[in-house]
C-alpha cells in the first residue's frame, strides 16, 4: 500500500492519478474533507481507502500498523500563506509531519514530503542551504522548521526521506483553492469572464508584469515524486521548480494565445504587499540534478496550454 496525505488536494490528488497511471490503486488517501468539493479531485481515481487526517494522526501516535506500506507521500498541510494562527499552523504542518516521520523511520518506510520554496523568503538566492532561508509567514516557517528538524536526522535514518521545496505550481485539480490557486487559473477565469486579465504594475525594479517566478506544471511535480519512489537510495531536501524564472507576462501571453485573444490591464501594486512580495524566484536545481533526475521541465509556453486544454475538457 501507498499512503498519500493531502490526497484529495491539488498536488496530492495528482500524485494519486500518477500512481493510477502506473496501475497502482492500493492507496490510502488521508485528508480533511471539511471542504467536500475536494472529493471531485478523486472522483475519477481508484483508491483502496480514505482516512480523516485527525483519525490518521491518532492511529500513527498509537503505533497502528497499516500492513505493508511501500511509501508515504506527505502532501497534507495548511497551505494558506495568510494564516497567522501559529498554533494551528504548527500543529497541522510541523507536529503532524514530525509524527509521520517518526512512524516512517521506525518502520523503514520511505517518506517523500512537500516542503516549500517559501522558506527562502525574498531570496534572491534559492539554494538548499541555511544561509539562504528566511521565512516571512507562518506557513513558510512551519515548513522551514520541519526541514531543520530533519537535517540532523538524515545521516542516521535507515530509509529514504525526501523534502521537495515546491516553487509556483499550476495545473489540473486546483479549482478548490480559490484565491490561493495559480495565476494561470486566475488568468483563464478572467479571460473567460471579460476577455481581460489583470497584472501588477512594476515593482522592485521590474517593469509592469515583468516580475518573475519559477512556474512549474504539476505533471512535472508528479514525475519527480514518482522518480523518487523508484530511487529509494535518494534522500535529502531538494528544490523543485523548472530552474528558469519566467515573467507573469509570459504566463499571461500563453493564456491569451490559448484563448485566441485578450487584453492585459496593469493595476497599481498594493501597498500591503510592498516589501513582502516575491518579485523573483528561480530554483537552483543543481542538487536534484546531481541526485540523478535528468528529465526536462515544461516552460509556461507548453504547460499553460496543456492545463487550459484540461480545464476545457472538464467543461465539455
Amino acid at each position: 500500500m501507498i499512503i498519500v496525505t493531502g490526497g484529495a488536494g491539488f498536488i496530492g490528488s495528482n500524485i494519486v492519478h500518477g500512481l493510477n497511471a502506473r496501475g497502482i490503486s492500493d492507496i490510502l488517501v488521508v485528508d480533511d474533507l471539511s471542504d467536500g468539493r475536494k472529493c471531485l479531485n478523486l472522483a475519477d481515481a481508484d483508491i483502496r481507502d480514505y482516512a480523516d487526517k485527525d483519525d490518521f494522526l491518532r492511529l500513527l501516535q498509537g503505533g497502528a500498523d497499516f500492513g505493508p506500506v511501500e511509501a508515504v507521500f506527505h502532501e497534507g498541510a495548511c497551505s494558506s500563506t495568510t494564516e497567522w494562527d501559529g498554533r494551528l499552523v504548527m500543529a497541522v504542518n510541523y507536529e503532524y509531519s514530525k509524527a509521520l516521520l517518526a512512524w516512517c523511520a521506525a518502520r523503514h518506510v520511505p517518506l517523500i514530503y512537500a516542503s516549500s520554496a517559501s522558506v527562502y523568503g525574498m531570496g534572491p538566492v534559492f539554494r538548499e542551504a541555511r544561509e539562504f532561508e528566511r521565512p516571512l509567514n507562518m506557513y513558510a516557517y512551519s515548513k522551514f522548521l520541519f526541514d531543520c528538524h530533519l537535517r540532523p536526522l538524515l545521516p542516521s535514518l535507515g530509509s529514504q526521506v525526501v523534502g521537495l521545496r515546491y516553487f509556483n505550481v499550476y495545473g489540473p485539480r486546483e479549482q478548490h483553492k480559490g484565491s490561493m490557486a495559480s495565476v494561470a487559473q486566475h488568468f483563464h477565469q478572467q479571460l473567460g469572464d471579460s476577455n481581460r486579465l489583470r497584472l501588477f504594475e512594476g515593482s522592485d525594479g521590474y517593469a509592469a508584469g515583468e516580475q518573475r517566478r519559477d512556474f512549474i506544471h504539476v505533471d512535472d511535480i508528479v514525475a519527480v515524486n514518482l522518480w523518487l519512489l523508484d530511487h529509494p537510495e535518494v534522500s535529502g531536501i531538494y528544490n523543485l521548480g523548472t530552474g528558469k524564472a519566467q515573467s507573469f507576462n509570459d504566463v499571461a501571453r500563453a493564456a491569451i494565445a490559448w484563448h485566441r485573444g485578450g487584453e492585459i490591464d496593469y493595476i497599481p501594486f498594493p501597498d500591503h504587499l510592498k516589501g513582502r512580495y516575491q518579485s523573483y524566484t528561480e530554483a537552483d536545481m543543481g542538487a536534484l540534478r546531481r541526485a540523478g533526475y535528468s528529465a526536462d521541465f515544461m516552460p509556461v509556453e507548453t504547460g499553460v496550454p496543456r492545463y487550459l486544454d484540461w480545464l476545457a475538457k472538464q467543461k465539455g
